[in-house]
């Protein structure tokens, strides 16, 4: 790796004396509080990716007449954001794969910052499509080095569990921003967004106590700091250097875009954007980008719009936070399959209910469960999913630019809702298109079923070794047990 040989005598305590990055890691948190640190991280780069993605759904009732906002308006301004994220996500890689994945969630945080500052100070519709696509360069780099770093400083016991805390951290930003809308309601949507401020600070601070990557030091060739981070995370000296051998065993140095056309590592390019893919287009965030706007299109007040978008929020918390025990309880694979079939029969319900015409009296509750089930199956399996997988199934050294592939592809199918959904439903119905939606996701559970492998309890590593084996999709359920170390 790198051009270096390991040997365990260079790994010793004694023995680490480099200054530079060693000297700085041996300034951040060690044993067993890194694993709260790391909790915080996901938690406020995840609650930024959310907050902002989610504002724009009550921020738009007021934005709208402000400035005169038509259909058009209101899409570009709502899509401004995914478009950012999309050059976000694919500027992450390489600059992740050069600096490190904490200084560029370091520096996602001062983004997120000056496009915080910007969008509340908005003076006209163009800046704040702008400030929009600022805050979207924050959150494309999130989406794209946040699991990757969480999946390769994280126990492979607790993988899943600390990946999908990333998710879990954005649909809790997402039920804050609904929360802040409701009771920012008769407030400036400025104050809406200046909120945003508050954990990105708390972001930037709270990265520069954790520690780099072990594998991407490793990568870089700092064996001897990739040594020290290990042994702070694992506790334990003999097996802090029994994995950083297995890391070396496995890897080389970083790969050109291209490794990902290569036909072994072709079936983690299947699995992982087909699931980021079916995740966007399976219609999660056109319920979250603009419920409010078509409930109170058939009939609902404002605030019981507005009071449904936060029971949909709270509705993605709970089943993120079932999804984060599930994914390790039950396996990814086996956590799809049992609950997206449930996210097509509460669109098909949901469906119907428009397609009646009513949304008086029972109906209106029966609409509204219907949207907080599909709410509840789909992002308990298809949004709990795609980070995760995406953060799992690559080679190390071409996991940064793997990743970016399954961001952009996130991005770019919100970005094709966020721009169309609307006129959708003007061309469809909403009876329409929810239909339309139910088939997808009936779709994405055919997807699921032929093509993605069950990863729980494997070490990254092990998961590289069938990938080059050609036994990817034949991976054994581990029932969650960790598995022996395979160089």
């Amino acid at each position: 790796m790198a051009g270096r040989a390991y040997s365990p005598e260079t790994a010793r305590i004694g023995k680490l004396k480099e200054h530079g990055l060693m000297a700085q890691d041996r300034q951040t948190v060690s044993g067993s509080g890194i694993v709260n640190l790391i909790a915080g991280v996901a938690a406020t780069g995840g609650l930024l990716f959310g907050y902002d993605t989610g504002i724009i759904s009550a921020a738009l009732l007021q934005i709208t007449p402000d400035f005169a906002l038509g259909t058009l308006g209101q899409q570009v301004v709502t899509s401004a954001i995914v478009a950012g994220a999309l050059g976000g996500c694919l500027v992450a890689a390489p600059l992740s794969d050069r600096l490190g994945r904490r200084y560029m969630i370091m520096f996602a945080a001062l983004v997120f910052i000056v496009g915080t500052l910007v969008a509340a100070l908005s003076p006209g519709a163009v800046v704040l499509v702008c400030a929009r696509f600022i805050l979207g360069l924050a959150v494309g780099m999130c989406s794209q080095i946040v699991p990757v770093y969480i999946a390769e400083i994280a126990p492979r016991e607790k993988r899943g569990q600390m990946v999908v805390l990333f998710q879990l951290a954005v649909v809790s930003g997402i039920l804050a921003s609904f929360i802040a809308g409701y009771l920012c309601r008769n407030q400036s949507w400025r104050l809406m967004f200046g909120l945003g401020i508050i954990p990105a600070v708390i972001l930037f601070v709270g990265m520069s106590v954790l520690p780099r990557s072990p594998r991407w030091l490793a990568m870089k060739g700092n064996l001897e700091s990739a040594f020290e981070v290990l042994q702070r995370l694992r506790r334990d000296p003999q097996a802090a250097r029994r994995e950083l051998d297995t890391i070396i065993a496995m890897h080389d140095e970083q790969a050109p875009w291209s490794a990902l056309a290569q036909p072994w590592v072709r079936p983690a390019v299947v699995a992982s954007v087909g699931v980021a893919l079916f995740c966007q287009i399976s219609g999660i965030n056109a319920v979250l980008y603009y419920a409010p706007t078509i409930f109170a299109g058939v009939g609902f007040g404002q605030n019981t719009a507005l009071l449904t978008s936060i029971a949909i929020g709270v509705a993605m918390v709970v089943s993120t936070a079932f999804g984060s025990w599930a994914v390790d309880a039950w396996g990814r694979r086996r956590l799809l399959l049992r609950l997206i079939p449930g996210a097509v029969i509460s669109l098909m319900v949901l469906g119907t209910m428009f397609a009646i015409g009513s949304t008086q009296g029972i109906n209106t509750w029966i609409t509204a469960a219907a949207v907080v089930c599909y709410a509840i199956f789909n992002v308990g399996s298809l949004s709990v999913a795609i980070w995760l997988v995406g953060a799992e199934v690559y080679p190390l050294s071409c996991r940064s630019k793997g990743m970016s592939l399954v961001a952009a592809t996130h991005w770019t199918a919100d970005l094709l809702i966020s721009l169309t959904t609307l006129s959708l439903v003007q061309a469809l119905g909403a009876a329409g298109t929810f239909w339309m939606y139910a088939a997808i996701n009936l779709a994405a559970f055919v997807f699921v079923l032929r093509y993605v492998p069950e990863t729980r309890g494997h070490s990254l590593e092990q998961i590289e070794t069938a990938l080059k084996g050609g036994t990817f999709y034949d991976l054994p359920d581990s029932g969650g047990t960790a598995a022996p170390v395979e160089a």
